[in-house]
């Protein structure tokens, strides 16, 4: 079994992750959390918000952090997605399959068609036909150009294969792009393979609309497809009842940027933090929880002055790193990558993906981006609102010589108006996913190794290696057996722990079944109450990860808890 085929059963046997309407055949791209899961889910959630919001890390010069927290409703007036840009900008061109039996839909920029060819075929085409296509032979080096001189070529030369696949990038696609036993005899030797996207057939007059799910030529034109989700407002169904549900929370942290500054006397810099829910109808949603049609982002807009801005892109770019390493995301897997200019979106001034390789992709995904969106926002909804959205540096203002406008109040008003008192704040944005972080945590927790059995026999075990933090169970409280006093001791440690973490209780079975289970679901620590409790008001316990056992007294088991789960 694939490792995330093993870590998808898991989530499922031990109540972490269920399909959303499991009982009706499930809904793709939707998902439910079960005990386990939103217990994992609403710890990261916590600690995001305490180590961001309530308690974040010095700033670049050592300064304190101003922070502030929103929670903005789901639906908005339709004018905010006009004015950031998704009313219109928010579409992929989508292709669909007319075959009965099919009808899958893809993004169309991510169906890529492998040509296969003959490679004593291709090199018979001699230069001397190229360079009186082309007036070159760029052809062979360049695939667009490969097919525009085959097009215009008398006698075209047909690919022997054609497979289209579903890929994000070219190396993708052509390492799905394998061809079959019989399918290679064909070839005299070595195939050749020219890969291209199907948005390129245009370019290079071979119309192709093969579906990479059956292999028929039956795919349909493309046609511009909207991301965000419709709904209606009121009991009339009409155009001007239309509104979205968010498929972003940073927007409504925008719309709210005055009403901040009025109520809270925040001054810049700060951020404004908040945990929500967005919506996205993505056409392909897949590989579990990662993308779907319904997510939960944990998300900062962070304002700045301009002339610093890029001290701040780089401050969040590391905190945000850190904050992953430090939560228990410590191997190779995790890493930070700057976009290049060709993917930057055209208000961003730099962003950083923090990246996760998860056990379904062959490249690293994204849990993060960390942008520097400049003035982008806060412009946008002042032209379209028509409030004013800049920030007064009345302090500064204050603090000015005044003397050189002459008493001239016009002329003051005037200064007061620009650069440096008044001006539209920069916004840096960590943009978190609490599902893809959670999804992460797990993969990175899922560890298979060797323990003892009750009679020293190594045996393979599951275990969930949480960071403390972060597992839904912080501790298992055990009656070594059913008797003797012991049960009534360990139902009394369990209910004082219990007022301050989520703890369980379990005299179910062997102690060596009872331990495998808390593996499983990733608790830290097992104490259990034996004899030997009995005589000297000490437990057993036994962490998880390294299964050393060790007693303390009874009256300890609180604080060292509480010192293992603290902060840091």
């Amino acid at each position: 079994m694939e490792l995330m085929e093993k870590i998808v059963s898991l989530c499922r046997r031990r109540g972490f992750i269920f399909q959303s309407s499991e009982i009706y055949g499930g809904i793709n791209g939707f998902w439910d959390y079960g005990p386990m899961g939103v217990e994992l889910k609403n710890n990261i959630k916590q600690a995001w918000w305490h180590d961001m919001v309530r308690n974040p890390p010095p700033g670049p010069d050592g300064q304190e952090i101003s922070m502030v927290g929103l929670d903005c409703s789901i639906i908005m007036n339709p004018k905010v997605w006009v004015a950031s840009g998704h009313a219109k900008g928010f579409q992929d061109p989508m292709v669909a399959c007319k075959a009965e039996g099919c009808r899958k839909l893809y993004r169309a920029d991510k169906v890529w068609l492998c040509a296969f060819f003959d490679t004593e075929e291709v090199n018979q085409i001699t230069a001397m036909q190229a360079e009186a296509v082309l007036g070159s032979d760029s052809w062979r080096n360049n695939e667009i150009e490969f097919f525009k001189m085959m097009a215009r070529l008398q006698s075209p030369l047909p690919p022997k294969e054609l497979i289209a696949v579903e890929a994000d990038v070219r190396e993708d696609a052509i390492s799905k792009a394998q061809l079959s036993n019989s399918q290679r005899r064909r070839f005299q030797g070595d195939p050749k393979l020219f890969c291209y996207r199907l948005f390129d057939t245009s370019a290079i007059n071979m119309p192709m609309n093969r579906c990479p799910n059956c292999q028929n030529d039956s795919l349909g034109e493309p046609r511009q497809f909207n991301l965000m989700f419709q709904t209606i407002i009121g009991a009339v169904q009409s155009d001007d009842n239309l509104a979205y549900l968010r498929p972003e929370t940073a927007q409504g942290i925008f719309a709210n940027f005055k009403n901040v500054l009025d109520s809270s006397r925040v001054k810049l810099p700060f951020g404004v933090a908040q945990i929500g829910k967005a919506f996205r109808n993505e056409i392909n949603p897949r590989n579990f929880t990662f993308r779907s049609r319904e997510f939960e982002q944990m998300e900062i807009e962070f304002f700045c002055k301009p002339d610093e801005s890029m001290k701040w892109y780089e401050y969040w770019r590391d905190v945000r790193k850190n904050w992953y390493t430090k939560l228990g995301i410590k191997s190779e897997r995790l890493r930070p990558r700057e976009q290049g200019k060709e993917e930057l979106a055209h208000y961003s001034v730099g962003t950083t993906d923090i990246e996760y390789l998860f056990p379904f992709s062959d490249e690293p995904q994204e849990l993060e981006g960390v942008a520097h969106r400049a003035d982008y926002d806060l412009k946008q909804h002042q032209q379209h609102s028509g409030k004013d959205m800049t920030y007064f540096e009345d302090q500064l203002w204050a603090q000015a010589d005044k003397s050189i406008y002459g008493g001239d109040k016009k002329k003051e008003q005037e200064a007061k108006s620009k650069l440096p008192y008044r001006y539209l704040p920069h916004v840096i944005e960590p943009s978190a996913g609490a599902d893809r972080f959670t999804l992460a945590v797990i993969c990175e927790a899922y560890t298979e190794d060797k323990a003892p059995d009750a009679q020293g026999k190594e045996e393979e075990r599951v275990v969930m290696k949480f960071h403390p933090r972060l597992a839904p169970v912080k501790a298992a409280i055990l009656p070594l057996v059913n008797k003797e006093g012991m049960p009534e001791i360990a139902e009394k440690l369990y209910r004082e722990l219990k007022a301050d973490w989520n703890v369980q209780y379990d005299d179910g079975g062997a102690i060596g079944r009872r331990y495998r289970r808390q593996d499983e679901i990733g608790t830290p620590f097992c104490i259990t109450v034996d004899g030997q409790t009995l005589q000297d008001q000490t437990v057993t316990i036994r962490d998880r990860d390294t299964l050393q056992q060790r007693r303390i007294k009874l009256d300890a088991v609180a604080g060292e808890l509480r010192q293992a789960l603290k902060a840091k």
